[in-house]
């Protein structure tokens, strides 16, 4: 939500309470506030970046919502369908009889969210504004069928939202498959996602401790119900900044590369970086990328040698191997 879309909203008759706490779901870390009061504000923020953002703000933040007595509550839609039908519920459920304000870009899906809200509540309000909308209503509780969680599927548990929701990874398949057979006996995989990468490794007999780190706290939260093998320690944490808590022998990964729905490469470059700097001088780094990601020269940068050891039309694995410092 822009700044001006909300005092936009505001200006627009939007009647934000004077009293009783206000529920923020979903909001990013650089959210500027607006005519949002800070002093009566919550944070229901599960990016573990974003999360840690609004605490060195100082404002009260947790990963899910905790508590129903809020006089009002505010929606920042997410662009998946279902993670941001599962925020209205939960915004619903929090504010019981409050105001109720979603906004969105209309590349994340703001029109589609408006025609289901008008089939179930009335409208108090909308506003246009920078390529987006606000809408504002009174929360109902007939929103029990959109509180979508954690679901099961050919024994793996996903969530809206989660990288590969539908199923495993073929790049992360891909990946297992080009492995070779000794990587080490504590690994590290980051930005581990709902466990698919996890599970693979975890066949191996002679890992000791498999550390699953992931900033998104759903996904976590999937991997620990995929994952039940006792090597496994799980971390919610910012990958390009998490620290191993003992001496790691591999890093292994399947590493973001979107912002939304925009491509940016940096953040995988950020996790070779990671990688190079948590990584002892005999270490080692396996990982695999769409092919057109131009992760070779970070690689080149961060280690002494690194190669190609595996690929075909759509994904490359990459080796590397003795970071430099």
């Amino acid at each position: 939500m822009t700044t001006d879309r909300l005092t936009h909203a505001s200006e627009a008759g939007l009647p934000l309470p004077d009293d009783g706490r206000i529920l923020l779901i979903g909001p990013p870390g650089d959210q500027p506030l607006g005519p949002l009061p800070a002093d009566r504000c919550d944070v229901v923020q599960a990016f573990k970046p974003d999360h840690d953002a609004w605490a060195r703000r100082g404002l009260p933040v947790a990963a899910e919502p905790e508590g129903t007595d809020y006089s009002a509550a505010v929606v920042w839609l997410p662009r998946a369908r279902e993670l941001g039908e599962a925020r209205v519920a939960q915004a619903c459920a929090a504010a019981a009889g409050g105001l109720i304000v979603v906004d969105g870009q209309k590349t994340d899906g703001i029109e589609a969210m408006g025609r289901a809200l008008r089939g179930r509540v009335d409208l108090a309000g909308q506003v246009s504004k920078a390529h987006g909308k606000t809408f504002w209503f009174t929360a109902a509780d007939d929103f029990a069928d959109w509180n979508h969680g954690p679901e099961e599927h050919d024994g793996i548990w996903t969530a809206p939202g989660v990288f590969s929701a539908d199923g495993p990874d073929p790049a992360t398949e891909a990946l297992l498959a080009a492995l070779p057979r000794k990587i080490g006996k504590r690994v590290a995989d980051l930005g581990a996602g709902w466990g698919g990468l996890a599970r693979g490794l975890l066949a191996r007999e002679e890992l000791e401790t498999l550390h699953l780190v992931e900033a998104d706290h759903a996904a976590l939260e999937c991997a620990r119900r995929n994952v039940t093998d006792p090597r496994a320690v799980f971390h919610w944490a910012d990958a390009t900044a998490w620290e191993p808590p003992a001496t790691i022998d591999s890093v292994i990964m399947n590493p973001p590369f979107h912002v939304g729905r925009h491509p940016d490469p940096t953040l995988g470059q950020a996790f070779i970086t990671a990688a190079a700097r948590m990584l002892p001088p005999g270490g080692r780094l396996w990982l695999v990328a769409n092919r057109h990601l131009p992760y070779e020269t970070t690689l080149a940068e961060r280690f002494r040698h690194s190669e190609e050891i595996a690929g075909d039309s759509r994904f490359k694995i990459l080796h590397a191997a003795r970071p430099g410092r």
